[in-house]
């Protein structure tokens, strides 16, 4: 950032006084650099820096302000400030920061806007918080299919200044239907006096709709490679566009809450942080509290198991190899499909490929690993100078075991994400750790089960 290195020159200007330097300083400045800096600065200087900034770059800078930011803008800023910043503001933008302020404060701002923007920040803040709607803007440009690309160009400068985006330009009837779109680089290279019906092409239109979910518009942004999509009603009249850049902000909500669950933790709702110690205590204590009643499992499994471990104390000795491995199977395979599904690689149709491909690669690395503990037995019993026959067959104990729970680890972690999409849960939900103690208590039942088998008449 570049206002990082001079953040202590800035802070003294502003105890000194100096505005005309501060405004010297800031001129060659991008919107969101001094949106960054403005963050960075105790909250009673923000509004003081703010103010020195030229209306036009002021309210971009605003945009690109934490939650937190703005909001103490908006109590320090005169009501004629106020005023100026949300009639000035993106629709869309506006419409996510009135969404994160209390109810009474909303109704306190709406009243400040103007005729036209009040109706507007009324019909998006309606839509549900992860609709389209809340993302879709109204600036956008529409033209007539019976225009030359003269006239195009000539609205365009007429009307274009407040536009979202002009990367599209978008055609519709006289009744505003959406009929075909135009990219702005066949509008510029195309003859002055060309109809824009000779551009428009056959082709069905990709369109969002207000009600969709923002997750499913964001896997059409990423499906079809645009950069803005027209968003209609149901009887496919243009009311709206959303941009990529709101998209990318959907999509880093998405992932973080994704890597939140899959790390075994209830969602955060704000930045960390920005959430009260107490609220984090409780997000992270249900899931842990969830998994702690999963591991009594275990100890029951232990429990039960109790008569073959006093006979043989030595089988203790290598169940954390067990179970851990089991656990750090499953959720690779846990990794791996969660993220297949959220690119779109896999659905759940394919269930049953996945499941073979699992099966052969549990088998595999399973077999790898029994090796190894093979290995690392016998290899422990000549150290000690104690080889014999019996701890050749708690090697193949070990070994056998290490298959089978390697193998049910792989299962787990990858069939429970698509069950879990299945039944229209977030497959993120099962969890690195969730799966892991699954593996456990199984993983311990398969371990004494195979230690029957083999040490049967030898310590058993």
């Amino acid at each position: 950032m570049i206002g990082t290195p001079i953040l202590p020159e800035i802070r003294e200007l502003i105890e000194r006084r100096n505005f005309s330097a501060l405004q010297r300083i800031f001129t060659d400045w991008l919107p969101v650099d001094l949106a960054e800096l403005i963050s960075d600065l105790p909250e009673n200087e923000q509004a003081i820096l703010y103010r020195l900034l030229p209306r036009g770059v002021a309210t971009e800078t605003f945009e690109y302000l934490d939650i937190d930011s703005q909001q103490n803008l908006l109590t320090a800023l005169t009501k004629k400030d106020v005023t100026h910043i949300l009639n000035s503001m993106s629709p869309d933008d506006r419409t996510e920061m009135l969404e994160e302020l209390p109810s009474n404060v909303v109704q306190e701002l709406l009243k400040l806007l103007s005729f036209e923007e009040f109706k507007i920040a009324k019909t998006l803040l309606a839509y549900s918080e992860d609709s389209v709607g809340r993302l879709m803007s109204p600036d956008y440009i529409s033209i007539k299919k019976d225009w030359t690309i003269t006239e195009v160009l000539d609205y365009i400068r007429k009307y274009g200044h407040d536009s979202e985006t002009l990367n599209v330009i978008y055609v519709v009837d006289d009744y505003g239907k959406l009929i075909g779109e135009l990219a702005a680089r066949e509008l510029l290279l195309s003859q002055p006096e060309k109809k824009v019906k000779d551009l428009i092409s056959e082709e069905k239109i990709i369109t969002l709709t207000a009600t969709q979910d923002q997750q499913d518009a964001l896997e059409t942004f990423k499906r079809y490679d645009r950069v803005a999509l027209p968003v209609v009603d149901s009887n496919g009249y243009l009311i709206g566009i959303v941009t990529v850049d709101d998209m990318l902000d959907v999509a880093e909500e998405e992932e973080t809450e994704d890597i939140q669950k899959f790390g075994g933790i209830e969602a955060l709702d704000e930045p960390y942080m920005d959430l009260p110690i107490l609220e984090v205590i409780k997000k992270r204590g249900v899931w842990l509290v969830v998994l702690f009643l999963g591991e009594m499992l275990t100890a029951s499994a232990m429990a039960f198991f109790e008569d073959e471990l006093a006979k043989a104390i030595v089988l203790a000795t290598f169940i954390p190899l067990i179970i851990s491995s089991g656990g750090n199977s499953g959720s690779q395979a846990a990794t791996l499909i969660i993220r297949a599904l959220a690119l779109g690689e896999i659905t759940i149709k394919d269930w049953w490929r996945v499941m073979r491909r699992e099966i052969l690669s549990g088998l595999a690395l399973g077999s790898l690993l029994g090796l190894i503990g093979v290995f690392r037995v016998v290899f422990w019993s000549i150290i000690l100078g104690s080889y014999n026959i019996e701890w050749l067959t708690v090697g193949y104990t070990v070994g056998v075991s290490l298959i089978g729970v390697v193998l049910l680890g792989t299962l787990a972690g990858s069939m429970l994400p698509l069950l879990l999409q299945r039944w229209g849960l977030d497959p993120a939900t099962s969890s690195a750790p969730f799966v892991a103690t699954i593996v456990d208590v199984a993983g311990i039942i398969i371990y004494f089960s195979v230690a029957t088998v083999f040490l049967s008449g030898i310590l058993l």
